[in-house]
């Protein structure tokens, strides 16, 4: 574990991240892997026939349909012109563009557990910008917080990776402002922006989750391999002790009284976003990570995660 507790060094108070510790998170990129196969039994896991359905693939040629073919490629207006079924061939894209949705709206500013869920969003994109930009593909972002939503296309080099997180460590920066964005409106947005075959990873708590912004799901998810990351706080899955607690926003504290039973409702609300997440993406075959704000992003996103981390913090299946 000495890796989480490089990572912990590095990091500020929790509830703003810092460009320098997103940048420091790229010696942690190796063995990143976003495809990996994950841990049977994490919070969000269920029956995935497959982590990515894009094709990241450009048409080459049309060849006489044989037996095993996607029935999905035959190219249908060539099979009725000659009256005999014809084939699409694909050759694989070298490259891919990666987009990272990272949500830093007023639900995500909050956390009981070592970070704000904002802030355990913005480490998860940069260590996934990092594995994007060390495998040598194109990574861009949409960054939504108060107010704004920040478009930053796919881009390489040094330079064009600290413009993406200083955007996404501005994000997590408490504000005044007006309400960010809702999710639909940034996921509508992202769908125009990236193209056939791109990979992309929203990360956020889902809040808001809506018809629409389940549409918009769905259309990324049928021409991109896509990602959700279901970022939450222990307090969400389960209420604390009856009892008073303080409270901080990094700014001043507080103290608040937990009325112990008198939590559920929100955590009801918790489970029942989460359940209608983890169907859709079953239902359109799109990865789903749960992300704790304790959880070291590196162990959840890795090509070998370890054994242990199924029984992690004790949580219900």
């Amino acid at each position: 574990m000495e890796h989480r507790r490089d990572i912990e060094r590095s990091e500020g108070t929790g509830v703003v991240a810092t460009l320098s510790e997103l940048v420091a998170l790229r010696r942690h990129a190796r063995g990143v892997d976003l495809g990996a196969a994950r841990r049977s039994g994490a919070l969000l896991a269920g029956p995935y026939l497959s982590p990515f359905r894009g094709r990241g693939m450009d048409f080459d040629e049309v060849r006489s349909y044989q037996p095993g073919d996607d029935v999905r490629n035959i190219d249908w207006r060539v099979t009725a012109r000659t009256g005999r079924p014809y084939s699409k061939v694909f050759h694989e894209e070298r490259e891919r563009p990666v987009w990272l949705m990272v949500d830093a709206g007023a639900t995500m500013q909050f956390g009981t557990r070592r970070a704000f869920k904002s802030v355990a969003a913005a480490r998860a994109a940069s260590l996934l910008a990092w594995a994007a930009r060390e495998a040598g593909d194109r990574v861009g972002g949409l960054v939504s917080s108060a107010g704004t939503c920040v478009e930053i296309a796919p881009g390489r080099g040094d330079d064009h990776a600290y413009r993406l997180l200083g955007a996404i460590a501005r994000a997590t920066a408490p504000t005044d402002g007006p309400p960010a964005p809702p999710i639909a409106t940034s996921l509508r947005r992202l769908r125009r922006a990236a193209r056939a075959g791109s990979r992309v990873v929203v990360l956020s708590d889902f809040y808001d989750l809506d018809d629409e912004a389940r549409r918009h799901l769905i259309g990324l998810a049928r021409r991109c391999e896509l990602a959700c990351v279901l970022v939450f706080d222990a307090l969400e899955v389960e209420a604390p002790p009856r009892g008073r607690y303080g409270i901080s926003d990094g700014r001043g504290s507080a103290v608040v009284s937990c009325p112990g039973r008198g939590w559920r409702p929100w955590s009801e609300a918790f489970t029942a976003r989460r359940e209608m997440l983890r169907e859709l993406c079953r239902q359109h075959r799109i990865q789903l990570f749960p992300l704790r704000t304790d959880d070291d992003p590196r162990e959840v996103f890795s090509s070998h995660p370890p054994r242990c981390a199924a029984a992690s913090h004790g949580r219900p299946s």
